[in-house]
């Protein structure tokens, strides 16, 4: 059975396009559809769709010209506002992330400011603490460096107290320090160079920066002159020989003490010497002790003075003083009981 034919075209009714004042069926437009929707994506990371009713989203009846004929005009100005419409949303988007950003780093800051002010004391204390070590160390490397250093050795040698023996001879004997930093001075070697000098009790040292040094010797007293055998020994108040000849010094008294140096009577006839005022002890001639309450002195000018034992040397010598000065004439003086001095 064959199909019948398609019915003619009723002419009063005219085809699209032929009249003029019939408006043609909108064209489809492409509709912006944000991420995520169906269709292809453009060139601005929107994507395009075919569905009519986008189209209505996207336009806006208000702004269409109710005369236009459908073309691309209103297609891109429903485009544009879409777009525009997608900026101001993205906008406040961007404002506030850098507006909590902003507030973030204020915080933080705060919290720094905080953390200072509440450590501000400590630290204070801390820095005062290190600085002050920082400082000893410093003052402790730099005095360990000057010392040792070429620019601090010994360049001269003083020699101080140095009565009876040639203080010369005493820097001649020290020169090997010559050289030497001051705070290498060998003390061993000083000493062992004094001993040499019998004369020499005792010795001090004393650096004097840059390049000086210093030695402060106490010299022995001699207390008198003691006959071993054919000679003299001249000694100190300890029984040490300071010095042998044939004759007996003049400025040293003889002693004449009955057991030798190791007895008491020597002991306490060196004590009464050395109590005695450089002037009067001068003018003795002779000290005689038979044991250690008999001491007796013998003067210059022909005076003689019974001491008695060493105690109470220091007064009696005092005591005896006055008494010359009041009595010049008389010739025995006896102080061995200070408080009732006799003179005759």
């Amino acid at each position: 059975m064959r199909r019948p034919a398609p019915l003619p075209a009723s002419p009063e009714e005219p085809t699209p396009g032929d009249d003029p004042d019939v408006a043609s069926p909108a064209p489809r437009r492409r509709s912006l559809l944000p991420f995520g929707g169906a269709g292809e994506r453009d060139a601005r990371g929107w994507e395009s769709g075919t569905a009519d009713a986008d189209v209505a989203d996207v336009e806006n009846p208000d702004d269409a010209d109710p005369g236009s004929d459908g073309s691309s005009e209103a297609g891109g100005h429903s485009a544009t506002a879409v777009i525009a419409e997608e900026d101001r949303d993205a906008a406040p988007s961007a404002v506030r992330s850098s507006e909590v950003w902003r507030a973030a780093r204020a915080r933080r800051k705060a919290l720094r400011a905080e953390i200072r002010r509440f450590t501000q004391r400590s630290r204070r204390r801390r820095f005062a603490v290190w600085g002050t070590a920082g400082a000893l160390v410093a003052l402790v490397l730099g005095s360990v460096i000057a010392a040792y250093s070429p620019l601090f050795a010994v360049e001269k040698i003083t020699v101080a107290g140095a009565t009876s023996i040639d203080a010369a001879v005493v820097q001649q004997a020290l020169g090997e320090q010559i050289g030497r930093p001051l705070a290498l001075v060998d003390a061993d070697r000083v000493k062992s160079a004094l001993a040499e000098f019998p004369i020499i009790e005792s010795y001090a040292l004393e650096i004097r920066p840059p390049r000086e040094l210093l030695v402060r010797i106490v010299e022995r007293t001699p207390v008198g002159a003691i006959r071993d055998g054919d000679a003299y020994s001249v000694v100190d108040a300890a029984g040490v020989v300071l010095s042998s000849s044939q004759e007996r010094p003049e400025s040293t008294p003889e002693l004449d003490i009955t057991g030798g140096l190791g007895s008491a009577a020597f002991r306490s006839a060196g004590l009464v010497m050395r109590s005695l005022p450089a002037d009067l002890r001068a003018t003795v001639t002779e000290v005689r002790a038979t044991s250690g309450d008999d001491v007796t002195l013998s003067l210059a000018d022909g005076k003689t003075v019974v001491w008695g034992s060493e105690r109470d040397s220091a007064r009696k010598a005092a005591v005896l003083v006055r008494l010359i000065a009041a009595a010049p004439q008389s010739s025995t003086f006896d102080v061995s009981s200070p408080t009732v001095p006799v003179v005759g």
